[in-house]
C-alpha cells in the first residue's frame, strides 16, 4: 500500500537508525513504500539535512546500480563537551572512591542514556577506521563494548580471566597487571576472532594499562590488528603506562582514599578528536 510522505519519513529514519553502517538500496525503500525513486531521494535529502543539523550522524550516498544510502552515527562537539563535563561532575563525588584509588562506576555504566553517549563518542572517533570487532574484558567493560559495537554495527568479544566450558577451545596469554605487578591470565575463545581483523579495545577504567596490554597481546595471538584503545576513565598512576596510545573520556587525576579527596576532569578524547568533531559539525 502506498505510504504518505510523513509516514515514510518516520519509518525510514527508524530503519536507518537501527542499522548503522549498513548500505540500504533505494530500490528497497521504493518497494517498501510503493513510491518512485525520485520521491525516496527527496525524503532522504530531508533526513540527511536533519541528521546534519542535529549532528545525529551522516547519511552517505553510494552511487551506481549497487549503491544506496548508509547511516554513519556521530556526535557533535557541543554535545560531546556537555556529556563529558556532566560525567566529570558526577565522578567528582568522594563517595565513589574505592580502596586502591579505583572509582565506583557501576551506576553510570548501568544507565542506558550514559551508555548510548559513550557508544556514540567512541564510535565517532573510529567512523573512518576498519573495525571488525570490539573487545573488552569481563565484566565492567561489557556494557561499553555492547554500546560501541551497536553504533559501529560489528560484533563484540569478551575476554575472560577464567575458563568457561561454553566457550570451547580458547587462546590464553599471561600479562602483568600494571597496578599490582602480578602475573595474571586472560583467554578468549578461538572462534571469537579471525586473522587480519581490526579490533577496537574498550574498557571502563585504566590505571597502569596492564589489562589493555594483555588484550593487545591476545589480539596478536590471533594474527589480528589492534585498531585503537578507548576507556571510559583513566586513573592517576605513579609509574610508566604499559600502553601509550589510548583515548580516555575522563581522567581521575587526584584520588586520596585516606582523605576522601577525588577530582575528575576531561580525558584526552576531546583534545585528540577536536579537529574531527569540528569538521563533522560544519
Amino acid at each position: 500500500m502506498k505510504t504518505r510522505r510523513s509516514d515514510r519519513l518516520i519509518d525510514m529514519t527508524r530503519y536507518l537508525l537501527e542499522r548503522p553502517h549498513t548500505l540500504v538500496p533505494l530500490t528497497f525503500f521504493s518497494r517498501r513504500y510503493e513510491s518512485a525513486k525520485s520521491s525516496i531521494s527527496e525524503d532522504l535529502a530531508i533526513i540527511r539535512r536533519t541528521f546534519k543539523q542535529r549532528q545525529t550522524g551522516i547519511l552517505e550516498t553510494v552511487p551506481g546500480a549497487a549503491g544506496g544510502v548508509r547511516y554513519v552515527p556521530m556526535i557533535g562537539l557541543d554535545e560531546a563537551n556537555e556529556f563529558i563535563d556532566e560525567m566529570a561532575g558526577r565522578l567528582a563525588d568522594s563517595q565513589r572512591l574505592l580502596p586502591g584509588g579505583y572509582v565506583y562506576l557501576s551506576d553510570l555504566l548501568g544507565t542506558p542514556d550514559v551508555l548510548r553517549q559513550i557508544g556514540r563518542l567512541i564510535a565517532t572517533q573510529y567512523l573512518d577506521s576498519r573495525v571488525d570487532a570490539v573487545m573488552t574484558v569481563a565484566t565492567k567493560g561489557i556494557p561499553i563494548a555492547q554500546s560501541v559495537s551497536q553504533y559501529l554495527n560489528v560484533p563484540f568479544v569478551i575476554v575472560r580471566r577464567d575458563s568457561k566450558v561454553t566457550e570451547g577451545s580458547t587462546v590464553s596469554v599471561n600479562y602483568v597487571s600494571g597496578s599490582s605487578d602480578r602475573v595474571q591470565k586472560m583467554e578468549l575463545s578461538k572462534r571469537s576472532l579471525r586473522a587480519g581483523e581490526g579490533v577496537l579495545i574498550v574498557d571502563d577504567f585504566m590505571k597502569g594499562g596492564g589489562t589493555v596490554n594483555g588484550m593487545k597481546s591476545l589480539i596478536e595471538e590471533f594474527d589480528a590488528e589492534t585498531v585503537g584503545v578507548s576507556v571510559f576513565a583513566e586513573g592517576t598512576f605513579n609509574g610508566d603506562h604499559m600502553v601509550d596510545d589510548y583515548t580516555s573520556l575522563l581522567k581521575v587525576d587526584t584520588a586520596d582514599a585516606k582523605d576522601k579527596n577525588i577530582h575528575a576532569a576531561a580525558g584526552n578524547y576531546l583534545q585528540r578528536n577536536d579537529d574531527l568533531l569540528k569538521e563533522l559539525g560544519e
